[in-house]
């Protein structure tokens, strides 16, 4: 099983990556700037772009820039596209179980991303215990 791990810049939220303009919508400037921010990010950490298929196992801690009230599912947008964007994983529908827990506040924020690769969505079944209520 193949297991990556690496940090990348917090990104925007979900209300500043798209941007409309007739009707239409699209990635802002503020989109592409993260998707910038976390390939440069990945690259310093020497992360393979091998482009992981599925099924994938997804495991994020988000540390927020501040205490500000933030919703944490807007997170995953932004975040999920960059590592589609630079290959590192082939497609985000290829992610069986995705899951992110709120971290500590570091200056700027960033979010630790885990990624683990299965064999067989069997093997992802066994590894995967749902989460106790």
């Amino acid at each position: 099983m193949i297991s990556l791990h690496f940090t990348l810049p917090y990104p925007p939220s979900v209300n500043h990556y798209w941007s409309a303009m007739r009707g239409r919508m699209f990635v802002s400037r503020r989109g592409k700037d993260y998707r910038t921010a976390a390939a440069l990010a990945l690259l310093e950490q020497r992360v393979p772009r091998d482009g992981l298929a599925g099924p994938l196992r997804v495991s994020l801690v988000a540390n927020p820039p501040d205490r500000k009230r933030r919703d944490l599912d807007n997170v995953l947008k932004a975040l999920l596209d960059a590592i589609v964007a630079v290959n590192v994983i082939e497609d985000d529908s290829n992610i069986h179980d995705l899951r992110i827990v709120r971290g500590s506040v570091v200056p700027g924020g960033s979010v630790a991303v885990h990624i683990h690769a299965a064999s067989s969505e069997t093997e992802l079944a066994r590894r995967s215990a749902p989460l106790e209520p």
